[in-house]
């Protein structure tokens, strides 16, 4: 079970909009998004309704404005909680090239830099065999994000990428 809470302005103040399940268009509540409290879950915020557009990924805690959780404005308008196997790991395959091919890399952890660790300069497909996972705009966490949940993804595209400039991953966890 999880709660998320998204409040107009920040620092928790103005309308706000309570979610306990997935929710494709909360815009009509509210006018923008300056904050959010995540009281339980890891959750999914989506820029645009109908899980569309820049994805934000919440988990517990206070984001007191969007700058916090990295957003690049203060619109939110839809919002996904994000459901774990139980007894969850982690291994994704990795492909320097899409349809999964060219020089592959697997992983089962956290990674800063992919061209540090990798020396791959570029994802264009991958293989979630396990977990739960985020890949990242730029190195170190940072930038654009995408939450990849088990299943094969063959180009950018698939995860919602317009180019493959994946620099970081991690795993999400509860």
């Amino acid at each position: 079970m999880g709660k998320i809470i998204f409040y107009e302005d920040k620092n928790f103040q103005g309308r706000r909009y309570e979610c306990d399940s997935d929710c494709s268009d909360f815009h009509s509540y509210l006018n923008r998004c300056n904050s959010v409290r995540v009281e339980s879950g890891a959750w999914v915020a989506y820029e645009r309704p109908n899980y569309a557009g820049y994805q934000y990924v919440l988990t517990r805690g206070e984001y007191p404005d969007y700058q916090r959780w990295m957003g690049l404005s203060d619109r939110l308008c839809s919002c996904k909680m994000v459901h774990f196997p139980s007894g969850t790991q982690y291994k994704i395959q990795l492909y320097d090239k899409g349809d999964f091919a060219g020089q592959a890399f697997e992983s089962t952890d956290d990674c800063p830099s992919i061209q540090e660790r990798f020396r791959a300069r570029e994802v264009h497909s991958c293989k979630v065999l396990e977990g739960v996972w985020v890949f990242y705009e730029h190195p170190n966490f940072r930038g654009r994000q995408y939450v990849l949940e088990k299943g094969e993804f063959r180009k950018p595209a698939d995860w919602g990428a317009m180019c493959p400039t994946v620099q970081s991953f991690r795993r999400l966890t509860e």
